[in-house]
């Protein structure tokens, strides 16, 4: 193997800052209010003090606007093997099967939990769940609540049980920087802690706090909004895997980002954030047509429609390139043959359609592919545990093997409650030691500074328009350019609010995606690059990126490549 190293020097190796003001000493401080964090927040409270840190509301991540559900064996007619099987397929080869018969083993367990906890999933003719099927799945076994209100529900659950059992909530509190103890050369290294600033309402700086903690749970989600089309809320800006660069983890398969092929259309000129229309709706008998009224899945897959996802978002894409009857930004999805029963089965999916003049009971959805789970991230594993001791990353913003190269539809939120589960009852069995922060990083003499938010637009536009679902060589290359020069404008003059740490942390996460995206040069699940249709088999490996310095390096690139 092989590394790369593109010479981007001006990114931060901290977020400048104030100096710290206050601390405050937690057993287990977690990043994060979706469902991984909560999960792991619950379960370990029983008999650990626990601080959850968000940086907005208890609710404001991507979590509550999930749509399809939890993927779980719970049909007796269906196997754990055949759960495997077709994650692995859509993983196209970079899964972990280990990792992936683990999660599968667990789920029913995880449906059962939430069960306890209060959560009321749709229940089917027999009484039983009533489960559906979604792209990529050989079986129906996606259990759901309120036809399409599945991460609501959750979310609803899990928020009303960690604070009933005591979790302490901190909100608008942004997580900036990890802290570490001092370690000998050679040894494994340890968090103590992680540094905070508090916000005030217009995003502006309270006042700049240290938490130590004897562990530190990252959970802060995906890195959507790096994208300028994007079904994820505002708030998932990838700042915990632009924190773990700055403190030099590695993250890897970043170039992996799962685009979800039908998301509600607006019109050219919107800035909303985009719907997702499930995939459920096309399990349930939808189907995609151009704007010529050709069907666009038939004979591109052998299951047409409910082909993964990675195949159908590059499908429609290469079908909005060909521009038919002149439309080359949207498709449609022709979801009439439901009839009476979509609005009962999807109601808020009903209502957002309404919203912009469309029935789908008699007219077509305008869909198009947008950003929407990111598969790589912080290297871990189905415990949590990371290279650095003290330190887990539970939920998207990890990397544990389930996904692959593409993630297989609905596995994401059972994988958060699965894993995120797992690493709180660990940590409420046993807690690493504890150790001191060796210093803290801020204040105004930081060598870097921030970037302003204006500039935000730059790099997720630049990112959705080269680092999409179809990706070239001369156009990824041209994107990392584009991003150096908006680097250089890092200043230390750059005031610190909430909107231009998410905008630095964006430029991060973005560069070291594009980086990753044009290191592989194949096509591999919802990686596609236009220069080559195949996937090769020496690249049946993982790429990682780290930063040291402010300088990212891409590591794991196959001899000749």
């Amino acid at each position: 193997m092989s590394s790369t190293q593109t010479h981007i020097s001006a990114l931060p190796a901290i977020l400048a800052t104030p100096e710290v003001t206050w601390t405050r000493d937690v057993d287990v401080v977690v990043l994060g209010s979706g469902a991984a964090g909560l999960a792991v927040a619950l379960a370990a409270r029983p008999v650990r003090n626990v601080l959850l840190i968000t940086k907005g509301s208890l609710d404001a991540g991507s979590t509550a606007w999930a749509q399809g559900g939890l993927a779980a064996v719970l049909d007796p007619a269906d196997t754990f093997a055949e759960h495997v099987h077709d994650t692995l397929e859509a993983g196209a080869g970079l899964c972990d099967e280990s990792a992936v018969a683990s999660l599968v083993s667990d789920a029913p367990t995880a449906i059962n939990y939430l069960e306890k906890l209060g959560a009321a999933f749709d229940p089917g003719s027999d009484g039983n769940h009533a489960l559906t099927r979604e792209g990529g799945h050989s079986r129906s076994r996606i259990v759901h609540s309120g036809g399409d209100q599945s991460g609501a529900e959750i979310q609803r659950t899990l928020d009303e049980n960690a604070i009933n059992a005591g979790v302490d909530v901190l909100e608008h509190a942004f997580a900036l920087d990890l802290e570490f103890a001092a370690v000998a050369s050679g040894a494994q290294r340890q968090v103590a802690g992680v540094r905070v600033a508090l916000l005030n309402a217009d995003g502006t700086v309270k006042s700049i706090g240290l938490i130590t903690a004897r562990a530190v749970v990252i959970a802060t989600g995906g890195y959507g909004q790096v994208f300028a089309s994007t079904s994820n809320p505002a708030a998932v800006t990838g700042d915990g895997h632009a924190l773990a660069l700055r403190a030099g983890l590695c993250l890897r398969d970043l170039e992996f980002v799962q685009f979800h092929p039908t998301v509600l259309w607006h019109d050219a000129n919107s800035t909303q954030q985009q719907m997702l229309i499930s995939e459920a709706v096309r399990g349930e008998g939808a189907i995609l047509y151009d704007a010529a009224g050709m069907r666009i899945m038939k004979g591109v897959h052998p299951q047409e429609d409910l082909a993964p996802r990675d195949v159908v978002a590059a499908a429609i894409s290469a079908r909005m390139a060909e521009a038919p009857a002149g439309v080359d930004d949207h498709v449609y999805l022709d979801a009439t043959a439901i009839g009476s029963r979509f609005s009962e089965r999807f109601p808020f999916i009903s209502k957002a359609c309404n919203a912009i003049g469309i029935d789908p009971l008699t007219q077509r959805i305008p869909v198009a592919p947008a950003a929407h789970y990111t598969c790589g991230g912080i290297s871990s594993n189905l415990d949590g545990t990371t290279e650095v001791e003290g330190l887990f990353a539970v939920g998207e913003v990890a990397y544990t093997g389930v996904h692959g190269a593409n993630r297989l539809a609905s596995n994401s939120l059972t994988e958060s409650l699965v894993v995120g589960t797992r690493v709180g009852r660990n940590l409420a069995g046993k807690l690493p030691r504890r150790v001191e922060p060796s210093n803290h990083g801020g204040g105004t003499s930081s060598r870097l500074g921030l970037l302003d938010d204006s500039l935000r637009a730059t790099v997720r536009t630049a990112m959705s328009r080269h680092v999409g679902v179809l990706r070239s060589p001369d156009g990824l290359q041209r994107v990392i350019d584009d991003l150096v020069v908006v680097a250089e404008k890092i200043d230390t003059h750059v005031p610190p609010t909430r909107r231009n740490f998410e905008a630095t942390n964006i430029l991060t996460v973005a560069t070291a995606v594009a980086m990753s995206a044009l290191a592989r040069t194949e096509s591999r699940g919802c990686h596609r690059r236009t220069d080559t249709t195949f996937s090769r088999p020496e690249w049946v490996c993982h790429l990682g990126v780290s930063m040291s310095d402010g300088e990212l390096t891409i590591h794991g690139i196959p001899s000749g490549a």
